[in-house]
């Protein structure tokens, strides 16, 4: 998969780099600002790009910027945004504008080089992959009729599909059968009132709905 990395620090960019590069993603460019990486996109159209919150000048939102400007600019690319911190109101706003191909992790995640890389590849294959702390974090914040309407196991199955597990994941992580997650996910899409659709990726929609803005 082709791959534009953005990140202002220079040690930290290179290792990214090689790690992608030894994961099997060809690194298409390494960018250091958010102008830069817009540029590095219009050029190669990647399949995936990966990109800093926080970048200079000012380092506060250049790299969120500039991720949902390329989400709006060329949505088939794939975005998994780094941040040091949980930033809600960045996490919001990057679930807001995607239902699909998005993900938001810590960058303490990418100490754990095989989850890191597995988690961009579900992204790269149209998936998502949030932090378990971003998740939680969010969940907090939820409308309170949701948690009304969704028993302890069900919300427990909706942070593991917040996090961007499948249902093989679900069942490895809870221990419990197939068959169980399948129900699971089909009262919580119930519950939620998601219907069944061709056109939207509904294990997001219920995430995105569930988590919502408060």
């Amino acid at each position: 998969m082709r791959l534009i990395l953005a990140e202002d620090s220079v040690l930290l960019r290179a290792g990214l780099t090689k790690l992608l590069t030894d994961g099997g993603f060809d690194v298409l460019a390494a960018v250091g600002d958010g102008a830069e990486l817009l540029r590095s996109v219009a050029e190669h159209e990647p399949d995936v790009v990966v990109v800093d919150v926080r970048m200079p000048p000012t380092h506060t939102d250049e790299g969120i910027r500039a991720a949902l400007t390329i989400r709006s600019r060329y949505p088939k690319i794939a975005i998994l945004v780094l941040s040091q911190y949980v930033e809600e109101r960045y996490a919001n706003d990057l679930l807001s504008a995607a239902t699909s191909s998005v993900g938001y992790l810590l960058k303490d995640r990418v100490a754990r080089v095989r989850d890191f890389l597995d988690a961009l590849r579900r992204i790269a294959e149209g998936g998502t992959a949030l932090d378990p702390e971003v998740v939680a974090q969010l969940m907090v914040r939820r409308r309170p009729d949701f948690r009304a309407r969704l028993t302890p196991r069900e919300l427990e199955v909706l942070r593991l599909m917040a996090e961007g597990r499948s249902n093989n994941g679900i069942v490895d992580a809870l221990g419990v059968s197939h068959s169980a997650v399948e129900k699971y996910v089909s009262n919580i899409f119930a519950k939620l009132d998601l219907p069944p659709t061709d056109t939207d990726h509904r294990r997001v929609l219920a995430v995105l709905k569930y988590l919502g803005d408060g």
